[in-house]
């Protein structure tokens, strides 16, 4: 043993000696130069990488307080833009230079004051004032690259009160307007209120909804610092396929400017004493929903005559409701340019309608005409054109300055009178004025613990609840009893983003990454809905992803549907809005399609289908298959629990269809009022819903049957609740001329509507004025006309409880 261990340990040391004779040898090996890419850095920050698409949660939350209130301002006044510049704006107007009065008309994203690092970059934001004297900011940080998936409203507010702070100080000093998309309450907003998609406000055939979405969302905006809401749009759903259909109020032009109209108000009140009101801004001036062939932004080709009749009158009650901005159209109407149209925003917005305020270009316009449409030669023509022959204010040109600096130039040359630009830079300055910047430029930070205060959430839920559109419920399928065992099927019935939508949280809603993450404690599936209402988790198989395609469980959902009682669907599609929301046909993925057909073919499960969709998407074999049908829209994060309510029993439905919904693709542009003659078929007509209870309306009565100009007729009819539930009833009047001689008339015109909760075997009356002056019609000549004839009014008509009066109207 002794001679083992001295042979190892002379061994070791005798390789020790020669290792380290190697590493002295002398022999030095150079480390090769290898080129790779190092993190980017900007200024010593570094950067985050390019595609960033799990921002960061922002962990702050509003304090969000149970209940609150705000000073009292009188909102039935008209409060709107003044057509004259008031003397203090004139003055600070004729003080500025050509330079700071171009840097007014331009809105820039603020994508451009963040840096790689997804946080404020104050120095970009410091050149871009100083030297461009910019006017107006848009957007939320989350769509441009910025740190945090969404701004809590304090994080909002520091954002925006550290831009204000450099615009006050430096260039103009003038201080900033800034402008989101406020589509649904503060949508951009961590914890402020989101309510249902304004197609769901339209549903519920009560403006109220419409108003408070539009309070609450202009609360929770001034809260963060923001003056601004691109909001609402007034645009009326004239083509099916068209991805911003939810944006919108509906097909009909008295509901959508009913709704506009109270919406506007909500936004703005009295927006120029009261400090919790923003601008509001229709859009899009006008026609952009009415695309040929249902893509976002392709042409639209309507007759003046029916643009003036239908598409017109949401705008004009806007106006009307003193609404502060307008947002021009995208694109163009009848082969012309809507930005650098007289005869457009000249002639027709201007002159026609009225309006005073300030109009701002939607995305991107002016260097659209150029790149895109072809209808400028460069950017110096068409800011040329939209000078001296429209009445753009302000170019939201997002990503760059050109419009300020063209404009520089060509007034320069001579080429635009420096009076054309004094007239949109003191629209501007006025409107700022108006909004108290000049006084308070930053945030109010006792705002922001109102923001997700649970009186405004309760508000949220009413109006989502009221939405719900029950179309069909053969042998009273509906309500579902909790004892019975339900599936449920489909990807919508656990995710807040599926029910709600785009605009919401981001552009596009949520994305892959952050799912539901992001919403963080506001709002409920309406899986959660169901436990909250059941007391037990629900039997729930994804069957499908929100795209249609088969997904987890697609194959086990016959198996699961034979042993339960009811099997209900979430019918969906993916959020999306714009050209990204582009679809071809209104046809759902088979996969979707076919595994309904599968329940129904293999079982006798009676079979429920819950549309949770952007559009109307066909059903074609389903309607048949279907015990009831309910068409949910995209309710919101709040309205989980109002699904479920309603689904079993808490509460009768109440909604009705805002548009008609189309049974084949041909149908995607055919709305209620086509032409008497004309085909109108649709799966389910506008007007059409109904609740669990069995309503039922006495004969309708006039006060005359004689209308004539000057002389209103009162129209009255009772409504009786037979059922056992508390029923909040929507009366919808419609007429028809049934002759109307050389001009034909529609189906139906909407010209009133009234929301009532009547009580288990109570009833009520609604009653009606209607004028002869209402059924006038615009000629060929532009004219607004009255032909005599007979006149069947019908009230709810599509439904089964229909009942019609008629009358004579006279033209003189």
């Amino acid at each position: 043993m002794k001679y083992s261990k001295l042979f190892y340990f002379l061994a070791a040391a005798s390789e020790a000696i020669a290792q380290a004779q190697l590493l002295n040898s002398g022999y030095k090996a150079q480390q090769p130069a290898i080129d790779v890419v190092d993190v980017k850095k900007q200024n010593g920050v570094v950067c985050l990488p390019d595609f960033f698409p799990l921002q960061d949660y922002d962990p702050m939350r509003p304090a969000s307080v149970p209940t609150y209130s705000l000073p009292k301002y009188d909102e039935d006044k008209f409060t709107g833009p003044n057509e004259k510049l008031d003397s203090d704006v004139l003055a600070l107007l004729n003080s500025l230079t050509l330079e700071e009065k171009a840097g007014q008309l331009v809105q820039v994203q603020v994508g451009l004051f963040i840096g790689c690092d997804g946080l404020i970059n104050t120095t970009a934001a410091e050149i871009m004032i100083d030297k461009w004297k910019i006017g107006s900011v848009l957007e939320a940080t989350q769509n441009h690259n910025g740190r945090w998936n969404i701004n809590s409203p304090q994080r909002f507010a520091n954002f925006t009160n550290t831009i204000q702070s450099i615009a006050i100080s430096k260039g103009s000093k003038i201080p900033l307007i800034w402008g989101l998309d406020t589509i649904r309450g503060a949508n951009y907003i961590k914890g402020a209120t989101i309510f249902p998609a304004p197609v769901n406000m339209a549903a519920t055939f009560d403006p109220t909804h419409a108003y408070n979405m539009g309070r609450i969302g202009a609360k929770d905006t001034r809260a963060a610092g923001v003056h601004w809401a691109f909001s609402p749009l007034a645009d009326i759903n004239r083509q099916k396929l068209w991805s911003r259909n939810f944006e919108n109020f509906g097909e009909d032009p008295y509901l959508a400017g009913e709704m506009v109209y109270h919406n506007v108000k909500g936004l703005q009140g009295d927006y120029k004493n009261d400090r919790s009101k923003v601008a509001a801004c229709i859009k899009h001036f006008i026609a952009y929903s009415s695309p040929n062939n249902g893509m976002d932004r392709d042409q639209a080709q309507i007759p003046w005559n029916i643009l003036l009749e239908y598409l017109v009158p949401p705008f004009k009650r806007a106006i009307d409701a003193g609404v502060a901005t307008v947002m021009e159209d995208y694109g163009q109407l009848n082969h012309q340019s809507t930005m650098s149209s007289k005869k457009i925003l000249n002639d027709l917005l201007r002159d026609q309608l009225g309006f005073n305020g300030t109009l701002v270009t939607d995305w991107g316009e002016l260097n659209s005409q150029w790149t895109w449409y072809k209808t400028a030669f460069d950017v110096d023509d068409a800011v040329n054109l939209a000078l001296n022959n429209g009445s753009v204010d302000m170019s939201m040109t997002a990503d760059d300055i050109m419009y300020a600096n063209s404009t520089i130039n060509l007034v320069k040359a001579g080429l635009v009178d420096i009076k054309r630009v004094d007239q949109s830079v003191g629209r501007i300055l006025q409107l700022k004025k108006d909004l108290g910047l000049f006084t308070s430029p930053y945030s109010d930070p006792s705002l922001i613990d109102t923001v997700g205060s649970n009186q405004d959430v309760v508000l949220s839920r009413n109006a989502a609840r009221e939405s719900l559109i029950l179309l069909k419920n053969e042998k009273s399928v509906l309500p579902l009893a909790t004892t019975d065992k339900v599936l449920f099927v489909g990807a919508a019935f656990d995710s807040i983003n599926d029910i709600t939508g785009a605009w919401s949280q981001h552009w596009q809603g949520t994305n892959e990454f952050e799912k539901d993450d992001i919403y963080d404690i506001y709002g409920e599936t309406i899986r959660a809905g169901v436990m909250n209402i059941t007391g037990s988790e629900p039997n729930y198989i994804i069957g499908y992803n929100i795209t249609g395609n088969r997904s987890v469980g697609y194959d086990d959902v016959v198996k699961a549907a034979r042993m339960a009682d009811k099997v209900v669907f979430l019918l969906g599609e993916k959020p999306s809005t714009e050209g990204i929301g582009n679809i071809k046909t209104l046809r759902m993925a088979k996969d979707q399609y076919n595994l309904v057909r599968s329940v129904s073919q293999q079982t006798e499960t009676p079979i429920v289908l819950l549309l949770a969709q952007n559009r109307p998407f066909s059903l074609e074999e389903l309607v048949t298959d279907a015990s009831a049908i309910m068409n949910i829209g995209l309710p919101g994060p709040y309205s989980g629990i109002p699904i479920a309510e309603v689904l079993y029993g808490k509460a009768s439905p109440s909604g009705r269809q805002p548009y008609s919904y189309p049974k084949l693709d041909y149908q995607a542009p055919v709305t209620y009022y086509t032409p008497q003659w004309n085909e109108y078929d649709p799966e389910f007509a506008f007007g059409q819903g109904m609740g669990y209870n069995n309503i039922t309306y006495s004969n309708v009565t006039v006060s005359s049957t004689d209308l004539s100009p000057g002389k209103p007729i009162k129209v009255s009819v009772t409504a009786t609740n037979n059922g056992i539930w508390e029923q909040n009833e929507p009366v919808l009047m419609f007429t028809t001329q049934l002759i109307r001689r050389s001009y034909v008339s529609e189906h139906y015109r909407l010209r009133a509507f009234d929301k009532q909760v009547i009580a288990p075997g109570t009833s009520k009356t609604f009653t009606f004025t209607l004028t002869a002056e209402e059924m006038s019609f615009i000629d060929l000549d532009m004219n607004r006309v009255l032909a005599e004839g007979p006149v069947n009014i019908t009230m709810n008509a599509f439904n089964e409880n229909a009942k019609i009066a008629s009358i004579y109207l006279h033209e003189k």
